[in-house]
């Protein structure tokens, strides 16, 4: 507890990128949270724009738009 998964559309992201965005969202997190680092999970998955309104869009945006606290602008 927590787990935070972030899906993209495949994109350049370097080592480097990537770990500053994971500790970014662990930091934000664990400050909003009130929780330690080791209990925090965090999947990074490039989906392909071909399969992103099946697999993101439709059933994690629109069938669960109840638990988004941030919209797309589209």
């Amino acid at each position: 507890m927590p787990h935070v998964s972030i899906k993209h559309f495949p994109a350049p992201l370097t080592n480097d990128r990537e770990a500053a965005l994971v500790s970014a969202v662990t930091k934000a997190v664990t400050d909003a949270f009130g929780c330690d680092e080791g209990v925090v999970s965090i999947a990074v998955e490039a989906v392909s724009p071909e399969s992103w309104n099946d697999r993101v869009y439709l059933p994690e945006i629109v069938a669960r738009k109840e638990l988004l606290r941030k919209t797309p602008n589209y």
